[in-house]
């Protein structure tokens, strides 16, 4: 018997445990861009409406008009 046909069951497993690996990988990736695009949302990715009101706070987290503009701008009158 020559020495490949010998390290077939053992080339199989070899085979097994390096496909195994790929899909482990696999999994990890999917779950690492899961956890950074959909973790924390109630209902997934938002939608376009949702982007708008997601980038502007409401009106009582706003800060004064006065407050906003910068600190070397004179004042409006």
């Amino acid at each position: 018997m020559t020495e490949a046909q010998t390290a077939g069951p053992h080339l199989a497993f070899l085979m097994l445990v390096i496909l195994l690996e790929a899909l482990a990988a696999l999994a990890l990736l999917a779950l690492i861009v899961w956890w950074t695009m959909f973790h924390g949302r109630r209902r997934g990715e938002l939608g376009e409406e949702g982007q708008d009101e997601a980038a502007a706070p409401p009106a009582e987290q706003r800060p004064p008009a006065a407050a906003a503009r910068a600190p070397h701008e004179p004042p409006a009158h």
